[in-house]
């Protein structure tokens, strides 16, 4: 007679990895729910979520074997989403402040987080975490060094903020330190032999895997891309088996060599560079607009588990040094963006306020910071409790940035008589041609006066000529005068300014900033400035809310657009033109109303 079988189905023993992933996932999400209501950010909530179910903790995850594979799994996807958002033409295409400053910043901020940590040594802050470690200076420079991809860009994209001057430099700035990520963790296993040869046979053997990758990218990925394109949840599978790909090559390139001609060159590369080498390859393809697409729908899982394993392997603090030189860190990167980034970004071109208010809303630590921390745990370079400072300095600058990005500008106001005295001159304001009569004036330059100018260089030509543009952004005013307006500096916040503007002799006037973009004022108080100093101009203001335009009209506005209405129309219109079966005609006419055939370029493209 036969023995019942096992149910394994109804009952069998969870393997102890996935219990592990299970556990960590269910009180990251627990704890990033309550983060999130409190506004705070959610990568803290993952370390806390590694340090409640660690060994610190509940418990509840203890299997080093499982924490590495954790880590290890989520580091690799990590940086193979890093080498998906490199975008050369953009890199390419970057103006020279943020060119000249992607290339300084990193090198003068290591020195000057190094020299830092040597003051600290000095005065006795972090004992022997700092004292008793020669690569603390060079490795806790680094962690100053780099700004939060993830803070940062999500908090200008919540705040619509990325096209604005601050926005765009702090993204240029991001990319630059990704890149030199890139170049830290290259030259970081070396570190303890620093010789030429075996860092040139690394160099080696990134160039050889790159070359090996956008040629089967080329000749391979993308035709496989075309065969799977009809079928899009394949595009995931194929985008991990890529990955994976250029993975296990890159750790094969001796077995390789040794095979083929009888050498080791010891030109292996680490799995987390040959992901980012992965991600990179494929990041300018025709297909990869798709393949980020259907990546990022796991990123925030994998990105989970990698700071949940950070969590976990935080060891218990053995001493006060701990807290004090996470703190210490976390004031020296605060500093470090006044004493190196605002310099940088004054000096290569931008006013004094945008470079301010970047420089502000880049003071946190990295969470590449983190990584590279990691990685040098597992080198022997660092101790697990130095990684620890770190990761504390990290929460600390986390927790504070949400603050120090709402109130840059603020905080710009207060020190900028401050700057001032130093020799961080704002841009002069131009108080001449005060009498001159202007038809058109533009407060404020962004999108929509971009897209109005662009118009007028194709309809009405002679209209820019006798228009003017008051905005802060003297970055962009030589492009703009280079289409024929008068271009002049000058804070809308700031009535004084605006009386010297010659604004009270302008026929029309539009308020072209909405009040989310705008600081320091609003188009209600701006519009009331304006109609006292001209009661006979047309003026036209921006609103954003049915509440606010009575308002606005009261104020003295003669019409309040609003962009979302101005947008549901053209869309109505192009909906009724296409029941119609219209929708040819209305775009060829549209084509032609816009000039997008004769190359049409825009200020803010």
């Amino acid at each position: 007679m036969l023995a019942p079988g096992v149910a394994l189905a109804a009952g069998g023993e969870m393997p102890s990895l996935v219990h592990d992933i299970g556990i960590s996932l269910l009180t990251a999400g627990l704890l990033a729910l309550v983060f999130n209501r409190f506004g705070i950010p959610s990568i803290a909530a993952f370390l806390v979520a590694g340090v409640l179910v660690g060994p610190l903790g509940l418990e509840q995850v203890t299997d080093r074997e499982n924490i590495d594979t954790i880590a290890q799994l989520g580091f690799i996807f990590l940086l193979f989403l890093i080498g998906l958002e490199i975008d050369f033409k953009k890199i390419f295409g970057s103006g020279k402040a943020v060119t000249l400053s992607g290339i300084l910043q990193y090198p003068l901020t290591i020195a000057f987080g190094a020299g830092a940590v040597k003051l600290m040594v000095l005065l006795g802050i972090g004992g022997e975490l700092l004292a008793g470690n020669s690569y603390a200076p060079l490795y806790l420079g680094v962690v100053i060094a780099g700004s939060s991809t993830l803070l940062v860009v999500k908090l200008f994209q919540e705040h619509f903020e990325l096209d604005t001057q601050p926005g765009r430099l702090s993204l240029g700035m991001l990319i630059f330190q990704d890149i030199w990520v890139i170049v830290v963790i290259l030259i970081q296993p070396n570190l303890q032999n620093p010789e030429l040869g075996p860092i040139l046979m690394s160099f080696a053997g990134i160039v050889v895997l790159s070359l090996f990758s956008v040629m089967l990218a080329q000749m391979v990925f993308e035709i496989c891309f075309e065969w799977i394109a009809k079928t899009p949840e394949l595009t995931l599978t194929a985008a991990l088996a890529w990955c994976f790909t250029v993975v296990f090559f890159g750790q094969s390139i001796d077995v390789i060599a040794e095979m083929v001609f009888g050498v080791n060159p010891h030109m292996n590369v680490g799995s987390g560079m040959a992901a980012l080498i992965a991600g990179a390859c494929i990041a300018n393809l025709p297909s990869s607009t798709e393949v980020i697409t259907k990546v990022s729908i796991v990123k925030d899982f994998f990105i989970t588990l990698f700071f949940v394993a950070l969590g976990i392997s935080i060891p218990a603090p053995e001493s006060w040094d701990v807290v004090i030189l996470a703190v210490a860190l976390a004031v020296v990167a605060i500093l470090a963006r006044q004493f190196v980034f605002f310099p940088l970004f004054y000096f290569t071109g931008v006013d004094q306020r945008n470079a301010q208010v970047s420089a502000i809303r880049l003071a946190q630590i990295s969470e590449f910071g983190l990584v590279i921390c990691f990685l040098g745990t597992q080198l022997g370079h660092i101790s697990p409790t130095l990684s620890a400072a770190v990761i504390f300095a990290f929460v600390i600058t986390a927790l504070a940035t949400p603050f120090l990005y709402g109130q840059a500008y603020e905080i710009h106001q207060v020190m900028q008589p401050a700057l001032s005295k130093l020799g961080f001159k704002p841009p002069p304001e131009r108080v001449h041609d005060q009498g001159r009569h202007f038809k058109l004036a533009l407060l404020g330059f962004h999108r929509h006066a971009s897209s109005l100018l662009a118009d007028l260089a194709a309809l009405d030509e002679a209209l820019l000529h006798e228009t003017l543009v008051v905005d802060f952004n003297v970055a962009i005013h030589p492009k703009i005068a280079a289409l024929g307006p008068t271009v002049k500096y000058g804070d809308l916040s700031n009535s004084e300014t605006l009386h010297h503007l010659g604004l009270s002799h302008a026929e029309v006037i539009v308020c072209t900033i909405p009040d989310d973009l705008l600081r320091g004022i609003d188009n209600q108080s701006l519009v009331r400035t304006v109609r006292e100093m001209n009661p006979n101009a047309v003026i036209i203001a921006n609103g954003i809310s049915f509440d606010e335009i009575q308002k606005v009209y009261d104020a003295g506005a003669d019409y309040v657009y609003m962009a979302r209405l101005e947008c549901a129309d053209a869309l109505g219109e192009a909906v009724h033109e296409a029941l119609a079966s219209r929708i040819d005609v209305y775009r060829e006419q549209n084509v032609e109303r816009h000039r997008l055939r004769e190359g049409r370029k825009e200020v803010l493209s």
